[in-house]
């Protein structure tokens, strides 16, 4: 199964190398990041290789991952204002 990219880099080109910065200079905001990638590759593990998993189960994991995704997003908007 083809599985859309959703690191953060593909999630957010625009803000790629603030992004690598924070990871390293920015404790609270690398373990923010870490926890993402991880949810992350747990739902694409399940999708390309078709791992089976409760439907809620997964469907609770796409909602975390949103979460940490708009968590991210708004604070690399308020670095760059």
């Amino acid at each position: 199964m083809q599985v859309e990219p959703h690191d953060l880099d593909h999630e957010f080109p625009e803000f790629t190398s603030l992004i690598h910065e924070l990871k390293e200079n920015d404790e609270s905001l690398a373990h923010l990041f870490d926890e993402y990638e991880k949810v992350n590759a747990q739902i694409v593990d399940i999708e390309e290789n078709e791992k089976p998993c409760e439907y809620q189960e997964f469907e609770i994991m796409k909602k975390q991952r949103l979460r940490l995704k708009d968590q991210i997003y708004m604070a690399l908007r308020s670095r760059i204002h």
